[in-house]
Order: C-alpha cells, then structure tokens, then sequence
C-alpha cells in the first residue's frame, strides 16, 4: 500500500472556495491502475491559514508513480496555479509506504 498526500495552507477565509474548486473538478483518477480511495480533509485552523490534506491511497508506490507520468494526471493539475493568494505556498507532498495495516472488516468477530 502507498499513501500520497499533500498539505495545502489555505488563507483565512478562503476555505469555502477551496473546497468548491475541489467538489466542482472533473475525476481524472477514479480509473487509474492501483488508484483505491481519495480523500480531502480540513485541519486544524492557523492565525493565517487552514490546513487542508489531499489524501489518496494506492496499491502499490509504483501505481501512483505511474499515475504522475499520465496523461490523466496532467489533466487533473491542469490551471491548479490559476486561483492566486487562496493558497499561501505550493502543496507540501508526503508519501509514505504501508508497513502494517487493521482494518475494521478485519478485527469485527462473527456473532
């Protein structure tokens, strides 16, 4: 398993827009190879900022590596600089390889 994620700071009262822009974008992900769940979260609210994460889980490091050469990646990050002073600086990427998993389907015991 594979988790990408990047951290956005989003201005002080910009939130609403940043979420629409993301509720309003086409999908150029929900068909790549290895692509399993997207999430966008709200943080923790700052002086200047709210912090905001993208979130997207993959089978493997290398189906999302494969997906950031795509064409559909391109698609998906096209005009992402076109909403000047929403967001303070350029996303903060993490990526970080599974090295143990639980999940609830797995730990509830048959009645």
């Amino acid at each position: 398993m594979f988790v990408a994620m990047n951290r956005f700071h989003v201005a002080k009262g910009r939130e609403a827009e940043f979420e629409s822009l993301w509720h309003g974008r086409p999908s150029h992900i929900a068909g790549e190879p290895g692509f399993l769940v997207f999430d966008l979260l709200r943080g923790p609210a700052r002086d200047d900022h709210t912090l905001y994460a993208s979130h997207t889980l993959w089978e493997t490091r290398s189906a999302f590596e494969a997906w950031t050469k795509s064409e559909a990646f391109r698609a998906a990050h096209a005009g992402a600089g076109g909403a000047k002073g929403l967001v303070l600086a350029h996303p903060e990427f993490e990526g970080f390889d599974g090295v143990a998993d639980l999940h609830l389907a797995s730990t509830t015991k048959a009645a």
